[in-house]
């Protein structure tokens, strides 16, 4: 993985990551307080597959600035694709996957195919299954992390993601360590309560092959948002990822897989005019 450029946005420095080395380039973005290295993991195992992602706001190496939403991190995209041969093969993880779904919607001619994994919204916002990344947020943002964590961690709700999540507990409990502590306070709540800007009749509309990638015991990225959006989605496949929580090398192999059938079947279908 190398950085290969960076995007200058209202002043701020974005950074640009990519890597592979075979066939079209795949767009690809990180979730939520994640960043390139997330990115590099799902493409791992697509055999050398070019790629490219930019780091959001706030995220890896990209300054944060005074404004963030899903629709600016989306616009930020959206230059990066502009210097690209566009349409691309656009799709991202949780985050990542709903700002592709709002490129698919309002640049419509720039994304010719997503790859939706683990989406954790579906067009409302501040949806319920994002109330732990605020409660983590709202407690970074009250009081010192060693204290924060360990007020989450003897909430309920930590004692039911243990439980019937514990992948989900892990990534919350990983938040506490990320720095700028209040960068992060900030993302999490900020991002947590909104959403993407668009509405069902919109996917509904959409007309390009998109692959959907969900999976059991996770309780932000619920499996039934998966299959909810591959049901709106005119052309949309859905596959079912073995549980992260239970076996993260499977999860990755199966996704992997699931990437890179899809790219094989795409590969020769004309761009929508």
């Amino acid at each position: 993985m190398t950085v290969g450029s960076r995007l200058i946005r209202d002043g701020l420095r974005l950074a640009v990551h990519s890597g592979g080395n075979r066939g079209e380039t795949l767009v690809f973005q990180h979730g939520l307080c994640g960043d390139a290295r997330q990115i590099a993991e799902a493409m791992n195992g697509l055999g050398g597959q070019r790629w490219q992602g930019l780091e959001c706001r706030g995220h890896g190496a990209s300054e944060l600035g005074p404004a963030i939403s899903i629709a600016l991190f989306a616009d930020d995209v959206a230059a990066m694709i502009e210097t690209m041969a566009a349409p691309v093969v656009l799709g991202g993880i949780s985050m990542g996957s709903t700002i592709a779904m709002r490129l698919a919607v309002t640049r419509p001619e720039q994304v010719r195919a997503l790859v939706l994994v683990r989406p954790a919204w579906l067009t409302e916002a501040a949806p319920s299954n994002m109330a732990p990344n605020a409660e983590v947020g709202g407690l970074l943002a009250r009081m010192p992390a060693a204290e924060a964590r360990e007020v989450f961690r003897q909430g309920p709700t930590a004692q039911r993601l243990a439980q019937v999540a514990p992948d989900n507990l892990n990534s919350l409990m990983g938040f506490f360590d990320r720095l700028p502590h209040d960068a992060t306070a900030r993302l999490l709540t900020t991002i947590a309560a909104d959403g993407p800007g668009i509405s069902e009749a919109d996917l509904a509309n959409l007309q390009l092959p998109v692959l959907v990638c969900g999976t059991a015991e996770d309780e932000i990225h619920p499996m039934a948002h998966a299959r909810a959006l591959a049901a709106l989605i005119p052309a949309a496949r859905l596959v079912e990822l073995p549980a992260k929580s239970r076996d993260k090398p499977a999860h990755l192999a199966a996704l992997a897989a699931a990437i890179t059938l899809f790219l094989k079947e795409i590969e020769n279908e004309p761009a929508r005019s």
